[in-house]
């Protein structure tokens, strides 16, 4: 099995989407993937064998790092590709001057929680009620690493 890092383009967006689309219950519009890859964005997509896997959207403003979206491919799942692409993401903030990086997370999304404790991203706080679900809200968890 091989696996690449490559940056996406708006001419990979509809492919990138499907994945967004295929594994979040509430995906970002199209719309604001576009606006994702504006100057102050950086992206990554990971391929396994050629095949499109997954990705990441980055931000960065001065020394901070926001992680804006992670996924991983249904079919691709629980085979360490999310921990890749995280490693992908920290190592290209830092290039970037990143002092700390930040990310939410759903409450209920436990498997990327315990990703994100693994690679020693701290609890710091909640949004209450801030993303919707099916039967209403859930807290976001709003992590950091700063172990840069």
């Amino acid at each position: 099995m091989t696996i690449s890092f490559l940056p996406f383009t708006r001419d990979d967006v509809d492919a990138i989407y499907q994945i967004e689309t295929a594994a979040q219950s509430h995906p970002m519009s199209l719309s604001v993937m576009h606006s994702c890859l504006g100057k102050r964005y950086f992206n990554a997509a990971i391929y396994v064998d050629d095949c499109l896997a997954g990705f990441y959207i980055g931000d960065i403003v001065v020394d901070e790092s926001s992680l804006i979206e992670i996924c991983i491919s249904p079919k691709f799942q629980g085979q360490g590709l999310g921990r890749q692409l995280l490693d992908h993401y920290l190592g290209q903030a830092k290039e970037r001057g990143a002092m700390s990086c930040w990310l939410e997370v759903r409450e209920s999304n436990v498997a990327a929680h315990q990703l994100y404790q693994s690679m020693a991203f701290n609890e710091v706080d909640r949004r209450i009620n801030y993303y919707p679900t099916a039967n209403g809200k859930e807290d976001a968890i709003i992590m950091s690493y700063i172990h840069f």
